[in-house]
This record gives C-alpha cells, structure tokens and sequence, in this order.
C-alpha cells in the first residue's frame, strides 16, 4: 500500500492520571498516514476514541456544548454522516443552512480541538427515511441502486464528488491543517452485496477507486466490508467487534471500529433496548486486546431527535436516547463516566499498546485469557479477560490471586496495578426528573381545524387502478388519499365488510365522509403489511369509499431500494347477505397527496389564517383527522424543554413553524407502555412569550392533558453513586489490599453550579437500591456518613474511599461489600 503523506496539525493528547481528563492542541504542521497497527498522525500511532454526534439531530444552538461533553469524556473524533436527501432535496439544488450547515458543525469540531470522521455515504441507512437517498433518485430511468450501474453512479459521484470539494474550499481535510482524518464511502454495502451477484464486486471496486481519486489526503474507509480493496481500510460494525470482526483484510491495514452501538434504536411499538455501561466497556476493552484495535466509534454517543419526518419506518421520534450524551444532551450516567475513566485507562498505557509485543495465554479455563503487551523499555500491560457470561473466575497471575466477575476484564497498568475494571462501575447515577412547566387545560386556550376528506368527486389525480404510495407522493407527505365511488346493487342489503390490504404503516376508512376504522402495522412485521377488515353501513346507489394510507417514514436498507412498494395493494368489499365479494383494484380511483392542513402550511403564523379555526369542544375530541392550535411561554431557565404528549394519538407537533417529529403514543409497547411521550423542543425554537403550538391528530386525542415539561439530569437535585465488591476485592488478593493500593473510585458529581449540600444516605456493607430507594444491609459501617460528608460536602463533585480503612476496617470480613451514597444537590 502507498503511504499517504498528508499535512495536518498534530494533536498533544495529556491524559490526567486522577480523571482522564483529555486536551486535545494543535502543534505543528503533519501527516496523517496508517499502518497495521493505526492511525499515524503526525508520524505516531494513536489510539483514537470516538463518537457519532449527526449533526441534522441536533441544532447548532447545541453543538457547542455536545461537543464539549464529548471532548470530557475523552472524545478524539467526531463522526457524523452526510444526509444527501436534506443536501439535495431537488437535483442540483442544494441546501447546507440552519440545521444542515455541515461546514459549520466540523468548524465546531475543529475549534475544540477534536478531530472529525466523514461518512459521505452516500448511503448511510442510520434509520433515516430511504437510507439518505432523495426520493428523485426514485424516478431516474433504469437506475438501481447501490450496483454497477451507471445512472446511479453518475448522482452517487456527483453528491460525493460535491461534498468533498466543498470540504476542501474550506480547507477542512487533514492535508489542508483541517480536522477530518479519515472518510467513509458507502455503508455495510456486505450486507446486501449478494443479492446483486455480479454487479455488487464491481461496484465495490469502482466506489472505491472512486472516492481515492478524489485525492482527499486522507485514508478511506468501508464499514462491515471485508472485500474493501486497497487502500479503503475495512472496518467493523456491531456490538461485539472483539468477536466477531475478521480483522483487516491486510496486514498493512489497521483494526477500524466505525460503529459500537451503545444502545439500540426504538420503534414505535417497541420496548427499549438498554445496554449497560459495563458491557461497552468490556467490548472496547476486548477489541483493543485481542484484534488491535486502535480505533473505536460509539455510534451513538448522541443520538438526538428525528425532526419532522427525516426518522425511517416506524423508527421514533427520540433517537438512541440512551447514548451516553442522551436526546436532550444531558450526561447519562453511569455510561458517559465509566466510558471516560474507560479511555483514561486506555490512553495512559497507549504507548505500549501500539508499540509493544503481544502474547496471549489462558488463565484458570478457556474462558480466562490474558493479553501482555510487553514494550521494549520494559513497559507492560494486561488484559485479564473472563469471557464467561455467567460465572466469575478466580486467576493466578504474576503471582497475585484475582477475581474477575462474569464478563468483565481487569486493565493492569504495569501488568500489576489494576488502572481500570470493566465490571466495576464508580461514575455516579443520575436519573432524569421532569418539572411541569405548563398545563394545556381545554378553556379558550385551544382551537381546531377539522381536516376534510375528500370523495372520489373532490380529487383531480386519476388512475385505471391502485397507484404505489411513495411513487406517487414523492416522500412530500406521510399521507396519501386513495378513493373511489361505486353504486350499490339493488338487490343486497347495506350491511358489507371492506377488506383492504396495504403495505402503509396506518390506513384510515372513510365511508361517505364518516370514519368507519383503522388498523395500523408495525416494524417486526414491515413485509407482512397490514389488513383492515371492517364491517360498513352502504347507502342505497352511490357510495363513497375514502381511504387514507400513511406511512411513518420510507425503509432505509436492503437491496434494491428502489423497487419498493408501499399503499394499497388489495381491496374489496364484500356483501354479508350474498358473501359476494367485489373486487376494486382496477376500478377507477381518485388520489390526493398530503391533508389539506398540510398544504396550506396551517402550522405555521402565515399559514394558520388560511383556514376558519373554531373553538374546541368535548366532540372535536373524539375526532380523527383534527388540528389543535395554541400559544404558550417558554419556561425560564435553561433546562431543556419536552411536550408530554402522552394523551395523544398519533400525529407530527411543530412550534413556531418547526417540526419536533411526529407522535404516535397510542402505539403500545408488549408491555402496555407508550413508546415515546416527551417529544424534546430544542431552546432555539421558542420565543419568550408567544410560542405557537399546532398539532396534526389523525386518530383522536385529548389536548387537554399535555403539559410542557423541562428535564433535569439529577432527580431531585440528588446524584448517587454504588461501588461494588469492596474497595478491590474484587481483583486484588488479599496481600496486595493490605498495602492500600490505589483503585476504582466512587464518584459523585452535581449539575453545574451545584454543590454537594447533603449526605443523604451512605453505608459501606452491604447496602441495596439506588438513587431513589435504598435500604442498610446486615452489614454496614457505622462511620459511612461521616466519611462521605468530609469528602464530598460543599463540593461539586468528589470521589470515595480509596481504601477500606477510611471506613474503619472490615465492617464484616469475608463477605463482599460495596459502598452506596445518595447526595443532595443545591
């Protein structure tokens, strides 16, 4: 592989020996190359830690800050995607303002000192509607995409070849003094590359040459791509890379982890998926000991919020809240401390890490292992690994006894100190409360707009047929109108059941302008669509059937995108006197695209005079297809700010003209909860006074009981902390204990501006529950208090014990211990 020289500041990492603290500053000009082992900037190796932070999911009111909290918790990199369908939303027109301002979000970057990640894609999946294609692209003749084909190769060209010059007219590469330093082409193209047979190789090799000749100065990368052809580096995606990535396809190519998902994305209708601080820790740690790894992405460390309709199918509005920065920016605790004191850890034995010789040997089974890194100025580090999931192990290892809980893996820094434990967890819980700011009682505080549906004789778009849904509204709205009038026979009765098949999300029956039901499906079951079959009244000769198909966001993966389908593919009604059924699909139908509310843009000032509203009552409550509209205030301060929709049904909210994405809390959960009920309004779209509330009810909901909420990272201003198995008990034999070695920490830390008024509870023993109940255990130290009031009171943060004997002694010898703390903040 040629080496590429590239010019680029390097970059001074100082890793603060009590926190981890990372500074990231520029120095002088340099290169950014690899080799086997990593990243060479400035002719060093690195061992970088990253994090997805995408810029469209925030606002560039809060990128400052995300970026900061990513840089404290020991952030290198940031990495985002380019969103080709908000860039291009029309051929050639391009739109990089607000929201979408790119070159803004990387100067962000690069003012704080970090480094940048660009996956150009342009196809990024990332649960974005269509994958980030612009719907247009649907429409281009012959094309498939994603293959060796040349009209899609011509825009998939086009877009890069754009977004790269725009990069380098602001000078943003490596090679120009900027901070991006590495670039991705496609995205987990493995996944669906043989379902393209002989036109998927070749589309590899020709994206990839592609994007090199493009001569960006730094190194290109391909995700989950183990073809990836030199000198594209083959990178790892998921949540265990450590066992399952192959390894780079060359030994001149470095072990790359774009994606370590730390949590997983939520559907409407599904529950959350929680994935502990412990487990990414052990992941990372593994990746780094057994693969090399010297590159590590949390995808995401935040998430954000799906505005307006940009969230593929059925995928929520809040995205992967459970990052460690979650959708409102708060810490989220313990992931966020743990992760830092993770890569303080890391960064503090790097050197003999990248420049060392490693062996690898079991330990007690074949579920123990050990990964000695030996440098060559007698530096050394361990990995004591146990792999087993489910019991603990006791090892033997430069002549120390340790435990290793299930799943875990002990860092030893000079290969006896231990400098970190993946199992044991000291940054402090913080759990979210919420205030209510306002209520939105009925009063003459709200007013409604019946949308109209429309009959067959209302619609000017006509077709022999069923037309396909994301064909026809060209991804302008989430809602199409199918409709069509027939005369009943004479000789039947008006009791029927109408039968219709869709491949929507949502359908909505309207029979002579009165709803008759719906039925909606859902994400485990996106090809198997959903079936509507509903008993109607008919009127004797001409009846109206209106139906409104509804899709929440297009699919955003697999092969062959763009032969999709979505709408009604079958409908019929059938008579319950004859059991004749009549079948509609090439009957004569009438379409519109989108609500009437919708095209007359009544969500916004301008827009909401272009219809009569009128004053709400108990009836319009019960009414699918209604707008509600109202004023209100910002709450004061600077916590963020939620709609509790939770009274809800489904719909999109927006403020002051702006879309905090849609709403569906009416779709239940297995376990009989709502999905998602905050919908997060970021601070930059209020006014003091005057916020213009609308929101778009198509099933039926009740206004009344929303309330505005701000959020708090600290539940009644009281932060926690639990530190298990005593001290280092855990790791340590019971030799080293007695000489007071320095080990993991419990950590409490107040909001901003806060400090530690109050010791609440406190007991080193054998204490249970956390932050918001907790009880003493048979074995508890009687002075635990009074140790953690002289550390911590009037403190904004503090940390405890750092051995036993401050608690004095073993209050129960032979029995694990742990030490919980509950503090109050003011």
């Amino acid at each position: 592989m040629a080496a590429m020289w590239l010019r680029w500041a390097a970059v001074m990492v100082i890793v603060a020996a009590a926190m981890g603290d990372v500074d990231v500053t520029r120095k002088n000009i340099a290169s950014v190359s690899y080799d086997g082992r990593s990243l060479l900037i400035g002719g060093q190796r690195r061992i970088l830690f990253s994090g997805s932070i995408h810029y469209p999911r925030s606002t560039p009111e809060m990128w400052p800050s995300l970026i900061s909290k990513a840089k404290e918790g020991g952030i290198d990199v940031i990495q985002t995607y380019v969103f080709w369908n908000l860039h291009e939303p029309q051929p050639g027109q391009y739109n990089f303002d607000g929201r979408n301002d790119l070159v803004k979000f990387i100067k962000e970057v690069q003012s704080q000192g970090l480094y940048v990640t660009l996956r150009i894609g342009p196809f990024i999946e990332s649960e974005w509607t269509y994958g980030g294609f612009p719907f247009w692209l649907h429409d281009v003749k012959g094309i498939v995409y994603r293959s060796d084909n040349e009209p899609f190769k011509f825009y998939m060209q086009n877009f890069t070849t754009k977004i790269v010059k725009l990069m380098k007219s602001e000078n943003l590469y490596a090679s120009q003094g900027g901070p991006i330093i590495l670039s991705q082409i496609e995205n987990e193209y493995k996944n669906v590359e043989g379902a393209f047979h002989e036109k998927g190789p070749p589309y590899v090799r020709w994206a990839a040459k592609m994007a090199v000749d493009l001569q960006t100065g730094v190194p290109w990368v391909m995700c989950k791509q183990d073809d990836a052809p030199d000198p594209v580096i083959n990178a790892c995606n998921g949540m265990n890379c450590g066992e399952t990535f192959a390894g780079p396809n060359s030994p001149k190519k470095p072990a790359l982890w774009t994606e370590n998902w730390t949590s997983f994305y939520q559907v409407f209708g599904g529950e959350p998926y929680i994935r502990s601080a412990e487990d990414i820790a052990f992941a990372v740690a593994l990746f780094i000991a057994r693969k090399n790894g010297s590159y590590i992405n949390y995808y995401m460390y935040h998430g954000g919020t799906n505005f307006g309709r940009i969230g593929s199918s059925y995928v929520l509005t809040s995205y992967y809240d459970q990052a460690p920065l979650d959708e409102y920016g708060l810490l989220r605790q313990p992931k966020w401390g743990h992760l830092k004191e993770l890569h303080a850890a890391i960064k503090s034995i790097s050197n003999t890490l990248l420049e060392g010789t490693r062996t690898n040997f079991t330990l007690a089974g074949q579920l123990q292992e050990a990964y000695v890194f030996q440098g060559k100025s007698n530096e050394c580090a361990t990995f004591l690994v146990n792999n087993d999931k489910t019991n603990g192990a006791s090892v033997q290892y430069q002549n120390s006894s340790f435990y290793l809980p299930p799943r875990s893996i002990c860092i030893l820094s000079d290969c006896k100190t231990v400098a970190f434990n993946t199992s044991k967890t000291s940054a402090p819980q913080n759990p979210r409360s919420f205030a209510v700011s306002q209520t939105f009682d009925l009063g003459d505080r709200w007013q409604v707009f019946k949308d109209v549906v429309p009959n067959f004789g209302d619609t000017s778009t006509r077709a022999n047929g069923i037309l396909e849904h994301m064909s026809t509204t060209k991804d302008v709205s989430d809602y199409l109108w199918y409709t069509f009038s027939f005369e009943r026979a004479k000789n039947d009765n008006s009791n029927a059941v109408l039968h219709v098949y869709s491949l929507a999300h949502v359908l909505h029956a309207f029979v002579n302008g009165k709803y008759a039901g719906s039925a909606h499906g859902s994400h485990d079951q996106l090809k198997a669509g959903l079936t509507l079959d509903q008993p109607i009244l008919l009127n004797e000769g001409v009846n109206n059937i209106s139906l409104l198909s509804v899709m929440v966001g297009l699919p955003d993966s697999g092969a062959f995108l763009e032969r999709r389908v979505a709408g009604l593919r079958r409908v019929t009604i059938e008579s319950i006197k004859s059991k004749k059924q009549r079948v509609f699909n090439n009957y004569e139908w009438g379409y519109q695209v989108g609500l009437l509310g919708e095209s007359q843009q009544i969500y916004t000032e301008a827009g909401t005079n272009k219809v009569q509203w009128s004053n709400i009552s108990s009836a319009s409550l019960q009414q699918p297809l209604t707008w509600y509209k109202t004023t209100f205030d910002a709450p004061q301060g600077e916590e963020p700010v939620a709609l509790n929709l939770s009274s809800m049904g489904k719909g999109e909210a927006w403020i002051n003209g702006q879309s905090i994405g849609r709403y569906w809390p009416s779709f239940y959960t297995p376990k009989g909860r709502s999905s998602q009920e905050l919908y997060h309004i970021p601070r930059s779209f209020l006014k003091s006074s005057g916020n213009l509330l609308v929101l778009e009810e198509e099933m039926k909901g009740d206004p009344s009981k929303i309330t505005l909420v701000t959020v708090n990272s600290s539940a009644n201003k009281r932060v926690c902390g639990k530190l298990s198995d005593s001290h280092l008990a855990s790791v340590l034999s019971p030799e080293t204990l007695k000489k007071s070695v320095p080990g993991p920490k419990l950590r409490l830390e107040c909001p901003p501006g806060m400090a530690i008024s109050k010791i609440v509870f406190a007991s080193f023993g054998t204490p249970s529950g956390d932050c918001n109940s907790y009880a003493f255990g048979k074995c508890h130290s009687s002075n635990s208090t009074e140790v953690a009031e002289v550390s911590c009171l009037g403190r904004q943060s503090c940390s405890l014990p750092k051995s036993m004997h401050k608690f004095g002694g073993d209050p129960c010898p032979g029995i694990p211990k742990s030490l919980l703390v509950v503090a109050q903040c003011e």
